[in-house]
């Protein structure tokens, strides 16, 4: 017997010790096997089968009712800016002039038959400023429904992410679970033949329990997140979808200064602002003519019985608009043109500005998600499995206690899960810096291997 050994109790011939030293045998063996295999690393049969991010964008394309309601507005608009270039409709008149009542016969030698056509012709330009404000507005309104897709991506993103980092969540609570029921069952096998204290366990039960509480929040708050992603989706949902799976992301999204031009002019809201600058600068440009008088035009056709037969005649007709409320309409349709046009840009300066500190404070998170999990992966949780070791073998030698062993399993457990957090981070840092540059910075249709967390 060696130094460190422990003292051998008076009984410890007895059938009870020799019972009581195979089961505090067999839960040690229990953590020993559990120990080399990272809860991380773990599998199930049911990894064969994953929800993929790609797929879940793909039926948000097709079946999201806000991405339809913005294609089908822009494809109104568009349809509407086909006639800003075309004049007015003429106008064609019949009349049946000077007839006597109640016959309507032509009452001679006045009476006739009139057959009028009059056309409206705006100023020269007016067609062509209109139609070039509303080719404007028809980009504005189809940027906006780009931009709404992007949008409903990053929001069935976030939703996907909250999925997975739950159900990271309840496969570690599960396994850790059934870790503490093993040493639950130990210390009470324990306490029957008078080797632990009745503390140990209580403290064993309660903790089974807690685990218990956590499994079942966990699972409810999975529900209320597939809920959340289905909606989106437009579809019902699903308890039995399959496990999510993490795409492979990017090693590198380019330099923050790069990002932040890219996306002060090319995301599709920025886009939708400088397209509605052009429709305001047009829109001004109009009304700085509209002081100016519109022509009309119109030709007229009579006829009238006669004497000698039927006498046709044929009228010429040129008039032009008074503007004599000029100061209180064509001026202020001026100021109001300019004013509107002022507030247009100083919104696209916003926005931009906007964007640039959004990207700026993603490309930060995603940065702080990757340096952790490297930071975790490399050295937080292999000192915390190595702890785990290490209690281990001091309580083979008795120098501290199960409890000991179970905290730091425990604690390593908790890193698995904010390993997962740190993950679901990273990917909802990436579909906001992808809706902010209107682009894609990865395949979402790839998948990582079922490594729980690990590269």
């Amino acid at each position: 017997m060696t130094k460190d050994s422990p003292v051998a109790p008076a009984h410890v011939h007895s059938a009870d010790t020799c019972a009581t030293m195979s089961m505090l045998a067999l839960a040690v063996a229990v953590l020993l096997c559990v120990r080399p295999v990272p809860l991380a690393a773990q599998r199930t049969s049911a990894d064969t089968v994953h929800t993929r991010l790609g797929a879940v964008y793909a039926l948000a394309d097709r079946n999201n009712p806000r991405i339809a309601a913005a294609a089908a507005l822009a494809d109104a608009v568009r349809a509407r800016a086909s006639g800003a270039r075309r004049p007015p409709d003429p106008q064609l008149q019949l009349g049946l002039m000077n007839r006597e009542l109640p016959g309507l016969a032509e009452m001679d030698p006045l009476g006739m038959t009139q057959v009028q056509l009059m056309q409206m012709l705006p100023t020269p330009g007016k067609l062509g400023f209109a139609g070039e404000a509303a080719d404007a507005r028809a980009t504005a309104a189809r940027e906006r429904a780009t931009e709404m897709r992007w949008e409903i991506r990053r929001l069935v993103a976030a939703a996907f992410y909250d999925v997975y980092r739950t159900e990271r969540a309840l496969t570690i609570a599960l396994a850790t679970r059934r870790l503490v029921e093993d040493v639950a069952a130990t210390a009470d096998a324990m306490y029957r033949v008078g080797e632990t204290a009745q503390a140990d366990v209580l403290k064993a039960r309660v903790a089974v329990a807690r685990m218990d509480e956590e499994i079942i929040a966990m699972r409810a708050m999975r529900l209320a997140q597939l809920a959340r992603l289905t909606g989106l989706l437009d579809q019902p949902i699903d308890s039995t979808m399959p496990r999510v799976a993490l795409p492979v992301f990017p090693d590198s999204v380019g330099a923050i200064d790069s990002l932040t031009r890219h996306a002060a002019d090319d995301r599709p809201m920025v886009r939708a602002g400088q397209a509605e600058l052009a429709a305001a600068e047009s829109d001004s440009r109009l009304a700085r003519r509209e002081i100016w008088p519109d022509l009309q035009l119109g030709v007229q056709y009579g006829q009238r019985g006669g004497m000698g037969g039927v006498e046709r005649m044929a009228s010429l007709m040129v008039g032009a608009s008074l503007p004599v409320f000029a100061g209180s309409r064509q001026l202020r349709m001026r100021d109001e043109a300019e004013a509107m046009r002022a507030m247009t840009a100083a919104d696209l300066g916003a926005m931009r500005a906007e964007t640039r500190a959004q990207v700026g404070e993603w490309h930060v998170e995603w940065q702080r998600a990757r340096n952790l999990q490297v930071l975790y992966r490399s050295t937080v949780l292999p000192q915390a499995r190595a702890t785990v070791t290490a209690s281990l073998a001091a309580y083979r030698v008795g120098r501290i206690n199960l409890m000991t062993v179970l905290d730091d399993q425990m604690t390593v457990n908790r890193y698995e899960q904010e390993l997962a957090v740190l993950e679901a981070a990273e990917g909802m840092a990436l579909a906001e810096l992808e809706m902010l540059l209107g682009r894609e910075l990865f395949d979402p249709h790839s998948s990582r291997p079922s490594s729980g967390g690990n590269r």
